[in-house]
This record gives structure tokens, C-alpha cells and sequence, in this order.
């Protein structure tokens, strides 16, 4: 790098191991989430590289003459506009590969919690109503014998479907390409995997082609011993049409890490007691934090040194 560091926005908040690490060899410009505000030309000139936890306003894109790469914070990369960034040349990155096992364990822990309800049987313990009432309720649901299907086989998908192998349930999957080599059953939509299997598991992207794709007939192909697990974006599911499948049984329970409006989760789910909600966490350990924004930093490092990154989203003009 040049004597003169070069300088990088930050939009908001993000991992503080980001911004440790890029005072060592940049320049922090930190800015408010949202639209552009005014910087000093001398700065704004100097800004060639973004790193962004959230949504990058499109605005920053057409005020920074000399922008060439933004690193995001996490797998899911919809907060950027990539088809503007390509349109000016510009680099996006993001995180994947580091999360994968946490996502995945996080997603088999949901589904256990959502059939066999230990939350709230801990909190039956807690409460002292294992000694007041007697013995926990038999749950009504269960893992044992249960049909998956998985909407979105990429590389989390792959391990989630690697960890139900042991459980001994049947596995299916839809994504846009059938994939060679798995033993996995295929469907050709959603609506036919949900017809088939019992339990529906989403890791998909946020992306106006999976927008609210889970909706009251998907619920109701699912049927009443159904169970959906939604670890992928919130936007993918009509939260309405999922809370009445809940209220009047035409599926069974959900669990759910993700929702439309984080962090704001509707009432009607809120209410409901089959559903187990997790606050977005699935990969919120320390290690893994750790390495996605290690991951965020050598992106940067890595374009300014070589013109080399290690993590580009498909649709940039670069490739790893």
C-alpha cells in the first residue's frame, strides 16, 4: 500500500474485530447507516473500499468516485446492490465457508427445540412445575421418522443435510440445478417438495426470486404434522399466512432465526405455542464472529495489496 492509507467507510455498526484490524493498514471513515452524508472531497476521494454489516445505501455507490470493493459482513450479501457495484466495476465480497458448521448445528438445534419443545421444558423446570405439576408433557412431535426436505443445497444446506444423516430421517431438496452425486431425493419446486415430505427446512438467500415464497399454500401442501425451520432470511416467508398455519394447525410448529423485520417479530408469532423463535444467532459465537470478520478485513487487504480477494460473491467481475 502507498504511504497515504487508503481510506475505508464503515456505515454503521460492525464487528469491532474489523475495525481493530483495518486501523493497522487503513484509514476509518465511520459513517451513519442510511443515505450518504457529507464528507470532506479531500476524504471522500480517497475512499476506494466499503465494509458494511447491513444494508449499503446506493447512494454511497454514486458518490465515491474511486470506490473498488465492499466487503460484507456475512454470507447473505442481499444488503448490497451487486448489479449497481458491477455497473461501476466495483468488487463485492462477503463471508461464507467460516459459518457453515455453526449455521448448520444452529439449524439442527431449532429443529429439536421446535419438535420436542426443551425451551420450554426447561422452563417448566425453572419454574418449579416439574415438582408442583408432575412431569413434563409428552410432546407431541418427534424427530424419529421424519421425512426432510431442504429448500436451498449450497454449502450450508450440504451440512445440514450431512447432520440429519445420522438421525436416520429421509432427506430431499430443491434448489434451481439439480446437484450430481448426492443421495438425496430431488424435487422440481417447492410446492412438490412440500407436498411429499413433512418437515421443511430454508436456508435460501434474500432475493426478489425467493420473496415471500413460503405462503399459505406452501403451508398447506406441508400439511398438519408439518414443521417449518427458517435459518435463511426472513423475507423469504408471508409471516401472516405462517402465523394463521400455526393459529388453526394446518401445520404443526415452526422454528424460526430469522423474520422479515428484524429485529422486529410480529405479535402473532409471539403468542403462538408452537413455534420456537431464536433471535438471529446462528452464527453468533465468538469464534465464528471472529473469523467472518477476519474474513471482512483480509478481503480488503487482499484487493489493495494483489487485486486479489479471496471471497467474491458470483456475480462480481473477479473471481477468487
Amino acid at each position: 500500500m502507498s504511504d497515504q492509507p487508503v481510506a475505508i467507510l464503515v456505515p454503521g455498526r460492525i464487528h469491532p474485530r474489523v475495525l481493530e484490524r483495518l486501523k493497522e493498514d487503513f484509514e476509518i471513515v465511520a459513517v451513519p447507516m442510511g443515505p450518504p452524508t457529507d464528507i470532506d472531497p479531500g476524504i471522500r476521494d480517497r475512499i476506494r473500499g466499503v465494509a458494511i454489516s447491513g444494508v449499503l445505501d446506493n447512494g454511497w455507490i454514486d458518490r465515491l468516485p474511486n470506490l473498488e470493493i465492499v466487503s460484507n459482513f456475512g454470507v447473505g450479501y442481499d444488503g448490497v446492490d451487486t448489479a449497481k457495484a458491477l455497473q461501476h466495476d466495483i468488487i463485492v465480497t462477503h463471508t461464507p465457508d467460516v459459518l457453515n458448521d455453526e449455521v448448520a448445528d444452529t439449524t439442527i438445534a431449532l429443529l429439536l427445540n421446535t419438535l420436542r419443545e426443551y425451551p420450554r421444558a426447561e422452563n417448566y423446570l425453572r419454574e418449579g412445575r416439574w415438582k408442583s405439576e408432575g412431569p413434563y408433557p409428552l410432546t407431541p412431535l418427534s424427530l424419529r421418522g421424519r421425512h426432510v426436505g431442504i429448500l436451498g443445497l449450497g454449502r450450508i444446506g450440504i451440512e445440514i443435510a450431512r447432520r440429519l444423516e445420522p438421525f436416520k430421517v429421509r432427506i430431499g431438496y430443491h434448489t434451481r440445478t439439480r446437484r450430481d452425486g448426492l443421495p438425496y431425493t430431488y424435487y422440481p419446486s417447492l410446492k412438490a417438495m412440500a407436498e411429499e415430505v413433512d418437515t421443511l427446512i430454508s436456508i435460501v438467500p434474500g432475493t426478489a426470486a425467493t420473496h415471500k415464497i413460503f405462503t399459505s399454500e406452501i403451508f398447506a401442501a406441508l400439511g398438519p404434522n408439518g414443521v417449518f425451520i427458517n435459518v435463511g432470511r426472513g423475507t423469504s416467508v408471508d409471516e401472516e399466512a405462517l402465523a394463521e398455519a400455526l393459529r388453526s394447525r394446518t401445520i404443526a410448529a415452526a422454528g424460526l432465526d430469522v423474520f422479515y423485520d428484524e429485529p422486529n417479530v410480529p405479535q402473532a408469532l409471539l403468542d403462538l405455542p408452537n413455534v420456537s423463535l431464536l433471535p438471529h444467532v446462528a452464527s453468533a459465537s465468538v469464534p465464528t464472529r471472529n473469523a467472518m470478520a477476519d474474513l471482512v478485513v483480509d478481503n480488503l487487504i487482499g484487493w489493495f495489496r494483489e487485486k486479489k480477494v479471496i471471497t467474491p460473491v458470483p456475480e462480481t467481475p473477479v473471481k477468487a
